[in-house]
């Protein structure tokens, strides 16, 4: 009797074990999520930026064992720079390490987050994804005839003479719009491209039709070439790579986030912020470029 009590005493432990042991000689497949807009997003809102990002993709790419990285993607994009960091560090890493990256397009991979999906050796979109907006975009807000209204007088003072282009409380000016058009221009055409050498033959429309700024769902998207298939993470994995483990990499969270837990999110206390409007629009640039998808 005391022989069987012992062997059921040690069945468990050794279970335990051995499924552990398993389970750290298995095969894994790191995921890495980028939601969100690309670059500083203000106070107290989650961007996308090199140095938010680089942390988890390490990690990733250091994962033991290592088949693949997967990284899902749900951005409507944002800064050219930041976008072109992170695709870049992207294929280093996955030079480095000679392991495949596989991108998944959620509800919008457009813009600054179509390029960084081009990072990726092969890029899967849903059926009800949004994919594309190959373009560039600026935007920003003229004041000068409210000021008119007012009585209020701009006093700007400035070196150099086009330090101030595109100025908000200043009249807009012919040339600086010119100015503005061929910056978006060259930017435009590093945009495309990069697609192109991501993509290469896999592109099935004109130019005309790829890069016009326009944005496309799922099947669509695949049947230009700007994604391999149509699929969604889990059920990709499962088939590409059926004995490996997901292991999804978290990003850390900030501070003030982890001081109050669900009471309260980041983004709501920065939007609860509302004085100073005045003061922080005569502060911020006249127009903001980016690789950003507007609906």
């Amino acid at each position: 009797m005391s022989a069987i009590r012992l062997g059921q005493m040690t069945a468990g432990p050794l279970a335990a074990v051995g499924k552990k042991f398993a389970k750290s000689r298995a095969e894994h497949v790191a995921v890495v999520r980028l939601d969100g807009p690309i670059g500083a997003a203000g106070m107290g809102k989650h961007g996308l930026t090199t140095d938010t990002v680089e942390p988890v993709l390490k990690q990733a790419f250091a994962t033991d064992r290592l088949k693949a990285v997967v990284v899902v993607i749900n951005s409507p994009g944002g800064s050219p720079a930041q976008s072109e960091y992170i695709a870049e560090r992207i294929r280093q890493l996955s030079a480095e390490k000679g392991v495949p990256v596989l991108a998944f397009c959620e509800d919008v991979a457009a813009s600054g987050g179509y390029w960084v999906a081009c990072a990726a050796d092969e890029i899967f979109a849903a059926h009800t994804s949004i994919v594309g907006s190959i373009g560039v975009v600026s935007s920003g807000f003229g004041f000068s005839a409210l000021l008119d209204r007012f009585g209020v007088q701009r006093r700007l003072y400035a070196t150099g003479e086009n330090k101030a282009r595109l100025d908000t409380f200043s009249p807009e000016v012919a040339e600086d719009v010119e100015w503005l058009k061929g910056l978006q221009g060259q930017l435009h055409e590093a945009f495309i491209a990069w697609v192109r050498q991501r993509r290469g033959k896999k592109l099935t429309a004109s130019d005309e039709e790829l890069f016009n700024g326009d944005v496309w769902v799922g099947r669509r998207a695949a049947e230009l070439g700007l994604v391999d298939g149509i699929g969604v993470m889990r059920s990709v994995v499962a088939e590409r790579y059926p004995d490996a483990e997901i292991t999804v990499i978290e990003a850390p969270k900030p501070l003030l986030a982890r001081l109050v837990g669900n009471q309260m999110s980041v983004s709501g206390l920065a939007e609860g912020l509302t004085s100073g409007v005045i003061a922080a629009i005569d502060r911020a640039p006249a127009v903001r470029t980016g690789f950003l998808h507007r609906d």
